[in-house]
């Protein structure tokens, strides 16, 4: 949810950003102002992941998420529309289509390298824990470089001159048209618009008129970026529960976002030199609504992949305590097995034989609010190697709450400890491991679990308490790996593979007066089985669809936008993108469905529908011509800067 809502913010301002490029300050101090914003956001963010600094972590994280949102809202509108200045239309409009293509390949291509990176430095240790600091930190001097090669740049970039109040003068202009509509009924004019041509010049009208038909049809699109950005979010929850082994190397369930660049820095020399070419001969998909509709089938389509991949995943999730039942696991910390004659209500008494160091398993006992099972324990063969202190047959209940999994542990001192058990995969996707080690009395302190893995490094220690049996909170491995588990200097158990999605728990016991030391690692949830490879399909098509649908959008929005109004249409494109993910939020906060996966299939349908209205709106747009000499009379020549010749200028030879 605050994913999504950060998401949104970073698109919406984009409309704060325009009105202060186009109003005030101009493109350029516009970027390079705001900028100064999102580097210090950052710089707050990595703050606010620094233990030593005292300071409130949450609270200072909002502050420096909002203040990135209010920096790269400011620049979005302006650094496409700005570099779209820099070229003389319409001689060099196929430049123009060149550029967009080669802004995008920029972006996509740090964002590759963000999505490998970020993952890494965040799984160094430092304070004794993930280091989302140095995650944060490394962007945020990467942005402060950006600023220094931007302004050293100046002296070589046509700039614009704000062209005055637009969004006043626009908001004014359309009140007006409405009010004299409203009272001048008896006056016909061919555009409810032109009802503000006693006040307003003809040209702003005319400007607002072409605006607003290219805002008219981004009306449908923000249910696209709703699929697309939850590449982010319900994508990345997806790989958690996915097997991402490749060879020796595990890729993480966040690190499979930069499949999506990737595939962007592949497909867009495929598409401009081959794809979009071959649509042109055969007059298919050859205009820039046809690729934005092209665009949105092939999002629906990923989504109804992304749902197939569900159908499949669900075969492997943990079955779950339920209404109307609760679930038992009880573990024997003992090296002899424990027969257990348990009583149940109208049903024969169950026998069951619980193995040494194992795990034994009821995951639907009927309770309704709760249910008490009677017991009585048989610990023979344990006193027959050796036990002491132990009576045979121990009487007990077994408790057991609705909808819950309640864990019993088997220790010498009888069936007496308990807990809450929580059994479904790790949020995080990495592999999780709970201790229940009984202790002797005679043991002195505490002892610690230990997982060393193959260099002999230490990543993961567990305290075991010895005064009174307590089992650990589970406590999740930085990576998943094959580990070797020791009780203090003791070898429990020798390369033991931990895999992503499990969750386990090891049992065992020290008892001293026996010379015992005795471990098992038992798997309480599964490891995730499907791997990540199945989500590749719907990666590639939703990258396709990207390609078709974003960069064509913002090129359509450049060009057809009247000059005074370019970084204003850039803001409504981008504001699409934030209601997107508005209705995101919207549908995670009502949960309309507990499955997943029609929540995916709900996407897939609202966009092939949404879709298929806009192609039938595309069908009454007309395409803005280029007039053959349209540039700014406050736009500096290409040519020349400030008196001097621009040395990046070179006459298009076509």
């Amino acid at each position: 949810m605050i994913y999504h809502v950060f998401i949104c913010f970073v698109y919406f301002f984009p409309l704060l950003g325009a009105i202060i490029s186009d109003s005030w300050l101009g493109k350029y101090r516009t970027i390079f102002y705001v900028s100064i914003v999102y580097a210090l956001g950052q710089l707050i963010l990595s703050a606010s992941a620094t233990p030593p600094f005292g300071l409130p972590a949450r609270e200072l994280s909002m502050v420096g998420l909002l203040l990135i949102a209010l920096g790269t809202g400011g620049i979005k509108p302006c650094v496409s529309a700005f570099g779209g200045d820099q070229f003389i239309l319409p001689q060099q409009e196929r430049y123009l289509a060149m550029f967009f293509s080669l802004f995008y390949f920029s972006i996509n291509t740090g964002s590759l390298i963000s999505t490998l990176l970020t993952p890494v430095l965040r799984d160094t240790k430092c304070f004794e824990d993930e280091c989302f600091s140095l995650a944060f930190l490394v962007p945020a001097i990467l942005m402060i470089l950006s600023i220094v090669i931007f302004v050293s740049g100046k002296r070589m970039y046509k700039v614009v001159q704000p062209m005055g109040n637009l969004i006043v003068k626009v908001s004014k202009c359309i009140c007006h048209a409405i009010s004299n509509k409203v009272k001048g009924r008896e006056r016909k004019c061919d555009h409810w618009l032109d009802h503000a041509d006693d006040t307003y010049e003809n040209k702003l009208i005319e400007d607002i008129k072409a605006a607003l038909r290219v805002l008219k049809l981004f009306i449908p699109l923000p249910i696209f970026w709703a699929l697309y950005d939850q590449q982010g979010s319900q994508w990345t929850f997806q790989a958690t529960r996915m097997d991402g082994r490749i060879g020796g190397f595990v890729l993480l369930p966040d690190q499979l976002q930069a499949v999506n660049p990737l595939l962007i820095i592949i497909f867009i020399p495929i598409f401009e030199t081959c794809i979009y070419p071959i649509f042109e001969k055969i007059r298919m998909i050859n205009t820039p609504l046809k690729k934005l509709v092209a665009g949105g089938f092939l999002a629906s389509v990923a989504f109804i992949v992304a749902g197939l991949v569900e159908l499949e995943l669900e075969k492997t999730y943990p079955k779950l305590p339920s209404e109307g039942f609760a679930q038992i696991r009880i573990f024997n910390t003992m090296n002899c097995p424990v027969t257990l004659t348990m009583t149940q209500e109208n049903k024969e008494d169950k026998i069951i034989e619980i193995k040494s160091l194992s795990m034994w398993a009821d995951l639907e006992v009927e309770a309704h609010g709760s249910v008490t099972l009677p017991y009585t324990a048989n610990f023979t063969t344990c006193n027959n190697k050796g036990y002491t202190n132990l009576i045979n047959e121990v009487p007990g209940n077994i408790i057991a709450a609705e909808a819950t999994a309640s864990s019993w542990v088997i220790t010498p001192l009888g069936l007496q400890y308990h807990y809450e058990d929580y059994v479904d995969k790790p949020d995080k996707g990495k592999p999780s491991v709970r201790a229940l080690i009984y202790l002797a009395p005679e043991v002195n302190g505490n002892s610690s679990l230990t997982f060393v893995d193959s260099s002999n490094a230490t990543v993961l220690s567990i305290t075991v308490n010895s005064s009174v049996f307590a089992h650990s909170k589970p406590k999740q491995f930085d990576k998943p790996d094959t580990y070797s588990v020791f009780l203090d200097e003791y070898l429990l158990k020798k390369d033991v593979p931990f895999r992503l999605g499990g969750a386990y728990t090891v049992v065992g016991s020290y008892l001293p007066s026996l010379q015992e030391i005795t471990g098992e690692v038992i798997t309480v949830t599964q490891p995730n089985s499907l791997h990540m490879a199945y989500m590749l399909p719907q990666y590639i098509i939703i990258t396709m669809a990207e390609v078709m649908f974003s960069i064509t959008g913002l090129q359509f929005a450049f060009t057809q936008a009247p000059e005074s109004m370019k970084s204003l249409l850039q803001a409504g494109w981008l504001l699409s993108v934030a209601f997107g993910n508005l209705i995101v939020v919207i549908v995670k906060g009502s949960r309309p469905f507990e499955r997943q996966v029609y929540e995916i299939f709900l996407y897939a349908g609202l966009m092939a529908v949404v879709i298929a209205i806009f192609a039938v709106m595309t069908i009454f747009y007309k395409y803005v011509e280029m007039p053959e000499e349209e540039v700014s009379d406050r736009a500096i020549p290409l040519e020349e800067q400030n008196g001097n010749v621009n040395p990046t200028y070179k006459e298009d030879e076509k």
